[in-house]
């Protein structure tokens, strides 16, 4: 996959060199690139805001060095594309698990973050969607940029360890995860549950879907909502539902 990115503050995206997505980088399997649109800017003082017409609190960013910034990156590309362009704007789409997970079929994908008060809207003609983090302002859309690459790129073939690690994670399949634990089995006395130690694989993925399920409804029970459950999965939330009851 190849990453660009618009920003102003190219030096915000230095954690993306660490960690996993910065060994994916180095194994070729992942490229990252950061423009800041200020190098193109045409006017004297290098703006890349301006008032906004008709007046109003704060300033904009302008359509021109953006619209040629995007052509940079086009020129750049194999393709002559930016890819998928996704801007980050507080009105966009709450970005979630499903989202991260789409945009990680993408080959290219180009993210744009803006500052200030806003964006001259006809800059979003350039842009493919439009994503948020959540119902608030951030100062920049660098950090939401940051999240939304980082849960993106964990779906890329081989740049996890183990595959499944992304297929086993919370919210893929609707649900929050499991407990786990690992060595020793008695911690201080805090003992890990004697099914996970059974060797019986069948109870165990009993096990993990049942606290799949009480996390879920205890702490997001939103996301139960419309699910199409299993017989297995009722069964197992009935169990649940009189267990709390009952406690």
């Amino acid at each position: 996959m190849k990453i660009d990115v618009l920003s102003l503050f190219p030096n915000m995206f230095a954690p993306m060199q660490e960690s996993i997505i910065g060994k994916a980088i180095d194994r070729g399997s992942l490229s990252f690139s950061v423009t800041d649109f200020r190098d193109y800017t045409t006017n004297k003082h290098n703006n890349v805001d301006d008032y906004p017409f008709g007046g109003g609190a704060g300033m904009l960013l302008m359509a021109q060095p953006m619209f040629d910034a995007i052509e940079a990156i086009k020129e750049n590309d194999d393709k002559k594309s930016a890819g998928h362009v996704v801007l980050l704007d507080p009105a966009g789409k709450k970005f979630d698990h499903t989202d991260a997970e789409r945009l990680a079929s993408y080959d290219h994908l180009t993210f744009v973050c803006g500052h200030y008060e806003g964006y001259d809207e006809r800059i979003k003609t350039l842009v493919d969607e439009e994503l948020s983090l959540g119902d608030y302002v951030l100062t920049g859309g660098e950090l939401g940029a940051m999240v939304m690459i980082d849960a993106t790129v964990r779906f890329l073939p081989d740049v996890l360890g183990n595959r499944e690690s992304a297929t086993g994670d919370s919210f893929q399949d609707g649900l929050l995860e499991y407990p786990q634990y690992t060595r020793p089995a008695d911690f201080r006395g805090m003992k890990v549950p004697e099914v996970l130690t059974s060797g019986n694989h069948q109870k165990i993925a009993e096990w993990r879907l049942k606290e799949s399920l009480k996390k879920t409804y205890l702490r997001r029970p939103d996301l139960l909502e419309g699910r199409q459950f299993t017989k297995e999965e009722r069964d197992l939330l009935d169990d649940i539902k009189t267990e709390l009851d009952e406690g």
